[in-house]
């Protein structure tokens, strides 16, 4: 692990605890029993471009985020960010490109999210709300991921690696 991934990994684990802390009631929406937090998923897409392990520590930090706002049920679907993440950075070192990466982790992102819950909840039609909510909501966030690296490219394309790779093959 390079000194890079671990400084832009933090930064953005710190943003993926403080958005659901800060902003969970202002950009939060409620559907029934599904809650989702708008960017929520932006610093974990984010991450998939630096290593599979700033995208697994991005994950986590989410988890704690939401744990601490939400409580326990929300803070497993958000913990499933970390595989998520982590499936979608080692398709990026593979080479694939990024906007084809947020599509391809979209479904194990949503269905992971809904599984997870099952013990908290049972397998209801809360699990099937959770799984179409989640896809929905990867969706939105990896159009403002999409945006974030096509605005950013030129600043920090330098810094992180995969950075430039990947965002010349939007």
């Amino acid at each position: 692990m390079k000194s890079k991934e671990l400084a832009v990994g933090g930064l953005l684990t710190a943003l993926a605890i403080i958005i659901p802390l800060a902003f969970g009631g202002v950009l939060g929406v409620v559907v029934g029993p599904y809650s989702a937090t708008l960017a929520s998923h932006v610093p974990m897409l984010l991450a998939m471009l630096v290593s599979p392990f700033a995208a697994v520590m991005v994950g986590l930090g989410s988890a704690f985020g939401f744990l601490i706002r939400l409580g326990p049920v929300v803070g497993a679907r958000a913990a499933m960010h970390a595989l998520a993440g982590y499936a979608g950075a080692k398709l990026i070192q593979r080479g694939v490109p990024y906007s084809r990466v947020l599509l391809l982790t979209m479904p194990i992102h949503a269905v992971a999210e809904a599984l997870v819950i099952i013990p908290f909840v049972g397998y209801s039609a809360y699990v099937y709300v959770t799984a179409f909510g989640t896809a929905a909501h990867h969706l939105v966030d990896s159009t403002i991921a999409l945006g974030l690296v096509a605005a950013l490219r030129p600043v920090l394309g330098p810094v992180l690696d995969n950075f430039a790779r990947a965002g010349s093959k939007l």
